[in-house]
C-alpha cells in the first residue's frame, strides 16, 4: 500500500506544480506584465519530476504517470496488479492536486488566474495533437525504461535525466496541446474544466497509451 500511496502523492505534487504554474503564472503575461512562459512552465513539470524521483523513488519507483507504468508492465518489469493500483491512485493523486488548484483558483488571491491547466487542441487539430502526444509519450518513456534499466540505467542520475527529458518534450509540445504525455495529468484537470477539456480527453488518454507501448516494444527489442 506505501507504494500506492507514495504515486497518489507524488502524481498529486506533479499536478499542483507543473499546472500550477500555467494556471498561476504561465497567463500572467497579459495581465503585470509578467509570467514564467512556456519555458517556466516547462522547467516546472519537470522539476516536480526531478523532486518525487529524489523523494518517492526508492519507495514505488516514482512512475507517477499512467504511461510509463504501462510501458513498464510491458516491459514485465511489474505484475498487472501493481499497473492497475498504481494507476488508479494516480489519477486519485491528480484528481487530489487539481482540487487545490480549483479550489485556490475560486478563492482568489491570485489575478488572472482563470484556468485548470487542462490540454486541448484547436478546431480540425486532432490528428497533430495525437501525432504530437503519442511522439513525445513514446520518447519520454523510452527516456525511463532506458535509465532506469537495472543492467544498463543511468543509476542515482535517473531522475535529473527524467526530468530535464520533460522539460524538453514541454518546451516542442506546450503550443501544440499544453502538453499531456500522462494521463493522469490530463484527466485531473478535465474533470474540473469540463466542456472542450472533456470533451477532447479521450485523446489525451489513447495517444499516450499509445505512445507508451510502442516505446516498451521499442526498448525490448532494443535490449533483447
Amino acid at each position: 500500500m506505501k507504494k500506492y500511496l507514495a504515486e497518489m502523492l507524488g502524481t498529486m505534487v506533479l499536478v499542483l506544480m507543473g499546472c500550477g504554474s500555467a494556471v498561476f503564472a504561465g497567463n500572467m503575461a497579459g495581465i503585470c506584465g509578467e509570467g514564467v512562459g512556456t519555458l517556466g512552465v516547462a522547467m516546472a513539470f519537470g522539476l516536480s519530476v526531478v523532486a518525487m524521483a529524489y523523494t518517492i523513488g526508492g519507495i514505488s519507483g516514482c512512475h507517477i504517470n499512467p504511461a510509463i507504468t504501462l510501458g513498464v508492465w510491458l516491459s514485465k518489469r511489474m505484475s498487472g496488479k501493481d499497473a492497475a493500483m498504481y494507476m488508479i491512485f494516480q489519477v486519485i493523486g491528480a484528481i487530489i492536486g487539481s482540487a487545490i488548484i480549483y479550489v485556490l483558483v475560486s478563492t482568489g488571491g491570485s489575478s488572472g488566474a482563470t484556468m485548470t491547466g487542462a490540454n486541448s487542441f484547436g478546431e480540425g487539430e486532432a490528428l497533430q495533437a495525437f501525432i504530437a502526444e503519442a511522439v513525445f509519450t513514446f520518447i519520454f518513456v523510452l527516456v525511463v525504461l532506458g535509465t532506469t534499466d537495472e543492467k544498463r540505467g543511468a543509476g542515482n542520475f535517473a531522475g535529473l535525466a527524467i526530468g530535464l527529458s520533460l522539460v524538453l518534450i514541454h518546451i516542442v509540445c506546450i503550443p501544440i496541446t499544453g502538453t499531456s504525455v500522462n494521463p493522469a495529468r490530463s484527466i485531473a484537470p478535465a474533470l474540473f474544466e469540463g466542456g472542450v477539456a472533456l470533451s477532447q480527453l479521450w485523446l489525451f488518454i489513447v495517444a499516450p497509451f499509445l505512445g507508451a507501448a510502442f516505446s516498451a516494444f521499442a526498448w525490448r527489442a532494443l535490449t533483447k
